[in-house]
């Protein structure tokens, strides 16, 4: 993979402006940094934010209703000129959400968890770019048949819900070997300019980050949530698949709490014999109970024991220690990505 520079620094401490690859080239961004969509914590303004600062901002469409889609798409576009994208998880069918994102001249549509060659041509047709999340060279092969344009390689480091069982330093370079001329991103564990600058390596057009973004005041996601991501190491994480209830059979990535205890001393029996099952740990602000093993995260607003419900992260959080605007975490990992690769051609140039 080669990386294009434009405004490259006289020194390490100056401040990037373009990084530049075949993904910000197809997408027309700046710099190789894609928001991931985390459901409703990915909001308009985060993303418009990501977008504003070069990268590309998400937002997620899997369950939204039309009228509620269609606000949240006018949202970002309200507050940003630049191209962000939607996010549509294949185990819904997605037709009727995918056509709204395309009336409203959404440029970039991510697919996610199934097959996505129902949806290429139509994609297309409607004038966006296809992303499409595989977890190994064999998925990576078949969404390359099917047309789309970007393949997002999602490691089993991952926060929220993976369908690898690969980690990055495997999987990236079997995927970018079978993609052709399709620019791959790469997910899951990238969480500082170091993590971006060892995929770009690997060969990756660019990453993807969630769990960096959690941290970010733009982010809807509950204070103590938040605490607990600031407070997590590499190995605060647990990969099962014990917050299923609205989403079954479908495994991810989760810090430990009372839950996964709780689920694993009882030998991780599956749905309907689990210990609390019934048990309501809260509710949100809205007076929508949650239940244990629930699939949603805790939002702003939300009571109870919110410890112990579904805490998305990815084992890059130890990496993300600070709360930043959105756009400052963008130029962070880009200005450090940056300052790594040029240190790391340093080292081997002749004497």
């Amino acid at each position: 993979m080669i990386l294009l520079y434009e405004c490259l620094p006289t020194t390490i401490e100056t401040h990037v402006t373009r990084l530049r690859t075949p993904l910000t080239k197809l997408i027309g961004i700046d710099i190789p940094i894609v928001q991931a969509p985390m459901s409703s914590a990915a909001t308009p303004t985060l993303a418009a934010a990501v977008s504003n600062a070069g990268g590309l901002g998400m937002i997620s469409g899997t369950w939204q209703q039309a009228d509620e889609l269609r606000r949240l798409i006018r949202d970002v576009k309200s507050q940003t000129e630049r191209p962000f994208g939607v996010n549509l998880g294949l185990d819904w069918e997605q037709e009727e959400r995918l056509g709204l994102c395309l009336d409203e001249g959404v440029s970039v549509i991510s697919l996610f968890w199934g097959d996505p060659a129902p949806y290429v041509r139509q994609a297309h047709d409607g004038g966006a770019v296809v992303l499409h999340t595989v977890g190994s060279s064999e998925q990576a092969r078949s969404a390359v048949d099917a047309g789309v344009d970007v393949l997002v390689a999602q490691g089993w480091e991952a926060g929220g819900h993976v369908d690898s069982m690969v980690g990055n330093l495997a999987l990236i370079p079997a995927v970018v070997d079978v993609a052709g001329a399709v620019p791959v991103v790469a997910a899951g564990g990238i969480a500082d300019g170091r993590a971006l600058a060892a995929v770009l390596a690997l060969g990756a057009a660019g990453a993807w980050v969630g769990t960096r973004f959690l941290l970010t005041h733009e982010a809807r996601a509950h204070e103590h949530y938040k605490s607990r991501l600031l407070s997590a190491t590499e190995s605060d994480t647990a990969f099962s698949t014990v917050f299923d209830v609205g989403w079954p059979d479908a495994p991810h990535r989760t810090l430990r709490n009372s839950t996964v205890d709780m689920w694993e001393a009882a030998g991780r029996p599956e749905m309907g014999d689990r210990p609390g099952e019934e048990q309501v740990l809260g509710e949100y602000d809205d007076g929508t109970p949650i239940v244990r093993y629930a699939v949603g995260f805790p939002r702003p607003g939300a009571s109870g024991d919110v410890d112990a419900m579904a805490l998305y992260a990815g084992q890059g959080v130890g990496q993300a220690t600070s709360i930043q605007h959105a756009a400052d975490v963008v130029r962070d990992l880009a200005r450090e990505a940056q300052r790594v690769l040029l240190e790391t051609s340093e080292q081997f140039v002749p004497e």
